[in-house]
């Protein structure tokens, strides 16, 4: 998208691609960089005043960002595309479309006979933006219920509860389907951990669209193999996954390489986004989705 706006210049400066010193610059828009030793690079922007993110997540660039630089994210530009991915996995996993893809190259005719959302039990583990339109498109396709699990108990105004972390070990049995949906913080990692998954019924599908490190991995490695669980990953732990890691040939196993996000409708969306952001701060408005304020400084 060209930016012409009056008293706002455009840098082309990106943390994981360029090679040159950062700029001098009061905004950046950035994704998150591939590359983990280019994410300090934040840190190195002189003049620094806002990052925008053109994502949900923002945990990796938090020890970067000095106390009086404030941080904003892309809510509302990328929850849809996330969770149409999730059910697309989900679907994918359930139809055994990736044992059909496998036929299809051998040109094998061999009918699979696969499980369905109609009459399951899903438990949905994170009940944020992303979360809640998982779960208002889960609901066309008639599962027996849909269990929402966030961080605390609550109700919905329409009556539906919400479970709270600690409620797991009596809810996971109930479900044929657990889908991920938490961001990456202290709270969460680790937290799909081995007795989580033993709690989860044999032939039951692990789907996680949240961040790699909620799932341990060698957890769910060991509940693979012996094909006691299924799964279906957008995201994995560690990332990117190395070509040589395990997990790439687990037994059904699904796996996107974090793209959940990817559509050209959230591309217009979160430039669309950016470029207000930029807009308000020239203008001294407060930006949207601030996830983290500057310090006021004395």
């Amino acid at each position: 998208m060209k930016l012409d706006l009056t008293g706002i210049t455009p840098i082309h400066w990106h943390l994981n691609d360029s090679n040159e010193a950062a700029p001098e610059a009061d905004v950046l828009i950035t994704e998150r960089p591939l590359l983990v030793e280019r994410r300090a690079r934040v840190a190195q922007i002189p003049g620094l005043r806002h990052v925008h993110l053109l994502s949900l997540g923002y945990e990796w660039v938090l020890e970067h960002l000095n106390s009086d630089v404030s941080l904003s994210n892309s809510r509302g530009a990328v929850e849809d595309a996330t969770a149409e991915h999730t059910l697309a996995l989900v679907l994918a996993s359930l139809r055994e479309l990736p044992e059909s893809g496998a036929q299809q190259l051998k040109r094998d005719w061999n009918p699979l006979w696969g499980g369905t959302l109609h009459g399951a039990t899903v438990l949905l583990l994170g009940f944020g933006g992303v979360g809640q339109e998982i779960r208002h498109r889960l609901l066309p396709f008639k599962p027996k219920e849909v269990i929402a699990v966030a961080s605390r108990s609550r109700q919905l105004p329409d009556g539906t509860p919400v479970h709270g972390i600690d409620e797991l070990p009596a809810l996971l049995p109930q479900a044929q389907v657990v889908i991920v949906a938490l961001p990456d913080a202290p709270s969460t990692r680790g937290l799909v951990d081995a007795e989580f998954l033993a709690h989860m019924p044999d032939q039951s599908l692990l789907v996680n669209v949240g961040r790699g490190p909620v799932v341990d991995t060698d957890a769910l490695l060991a509940e693979l193999q012996p094909e006691r669980l299924r799964a279906a990953l957008d995201v994995t732990d560690p990332e990117p996954l190395p070509s040589t890691h395990p997990l790439w040939a687990a037994p059904n196993c699904l796996i996107t390489p974090h793209i959940a996000g990817n559509t050209w409708m959230f591309i217009d969306l979160a430039m669309n986004l950016a470029v207000e952001q930029v807009q308000r701060i020239s203008a001294g408005v407060e930006p949207l989705h601030v996830v983290r304020p500057a310090e006021k400084q004395n």
